[in-house]
């Protein structure tokens, strides 16, 4: 089966600049998954160019009958990174009052370490010389997605792990995963969320030597670089899993160039196919990480 297209979403985005997409999607597939999703993807050919006319409507852009579902958690005094950032995200009010000139005025400063929170890894945060922030085609930021369910090993142990066998199993059951998807792997580790000792195993600040959380194995994420995803995700503070100390998850992907994002919020809310994920960094030239923004599209809950 063909990707969803997203012609007309990286159209509105990126201003029409890309490259013209004149792939005809198959006609109406249909899929009911295990949470009771059901879609229909577009059923009629689709030219980007067809989508940067004025007076566009937000009925033009979004499947229809889809649902937005925000993956990403706040930012605020709450927000948990690794256990060596402590400062953590930091909001620092300037202005809050009437002015002299008698209107309303707020502002605020803040500072944040680069991982923490709902965030971005470039591939320049595990591969010297590799993309920085800034430079992730947006192509990798903005796909369809699948969604990896291995929260029933994780329930039993919390240092469980994606494997390779995972993917395949998976693939047995749903298709294969095709080139250019997003792939996010769901633990059921959101909602742990803040509670750092629960999240992370361990609330020690600036101690990492005994956490515990799922996370993808090195054989997982080198057999996802093989179907050339991409981007993968997951719903913990690491691509890793806790015991780690050599990072090789990390490494793989980012020696691919392949993005990863971290600490995605409501994954339970996807369909195990169906969604088209939209994943927007602060676009800090150079940087290794940044906040992100994700957003999913995804076909509205069946009502039985």
């Amino acid at each position: 089966m063909r990707s969803i297209l997203l012609a007309p979403l990286l159209a509105i985005v990126v201003g029409g600049c890309g490259p013209k997409y004149t792939e005809v999607p198959d006609d109406a597939i249909v899929h009911t998954d295990r949470m009771g999703y059901h879609h229909a993807y577009w059923h009629r050919q689709m030219v980007a160019a067809d989508f940067v006319r004025p007076g566009l409507t937000p009925s033009e852009i979004i499947p229809e009958g889809s649902v937005l579902v925000d993956l990403t958690h706040p930012f605020d005094s709450e927000t948990l990174y690794w256990p060596t950032d402590e400062r953590g995200f930091h909001l620092e009010q300037v202005e809050h009052g009437r002015t002299k000139a008698g209107y309303y005025y707020e502002s605020n400063r803040y500072s944040a370490p680069e991982h923490g929170g709902t965030h971005l890894d470039a591939p320049r945060h595990f591969a010297q010389g590799a993309p920085g922030v800034d430079a992730v085609p947006l192509s990798r930021l903005m796909a369809p997605a699948v969604v990896i369910d291995i929260s029933a090993k994780a329930t039993k142990n919390p240092d469980a792990q994606l494997e390779r066998s995972d993917i395949e199993a998976f693939e047995t059951r749903n298709g294969g995963i095709e080139a250019g998807t997003i792939v996010l792997v769901y633990t059921g580790w959101g909602v742990r969320w803040p509670d750092r000792k629960r999240y992370f195993g361990d609330d020690r600040p600036g101690h990492t030597d005994a956490l515990h959380f799922p996370g993808i194995t090195e054989q997982a994420a080198n057999a996802l670089v093989s179907r050339k995803v991409a981007a993968v995700g997951i719903d913990t503070a690491s691509i890793d899993h806790g015991p780690s100390r050599s990072f090789a998850a990390h490494r793989a992907l980012a020696t691919a160039g392949v993005p990863t994002f971290e600490n995605v919020a409501q994954l339970e809310m996807l369909p195990v196919r169906g969604a088209v994920v939209v994943a927007l960094p602060m676009k800090i030239a150079g940087g290794s990480g940044a906040p992100v923004r994700i957003v999913a599209f995804a076909p509205r809950r069946q009502q039985p």
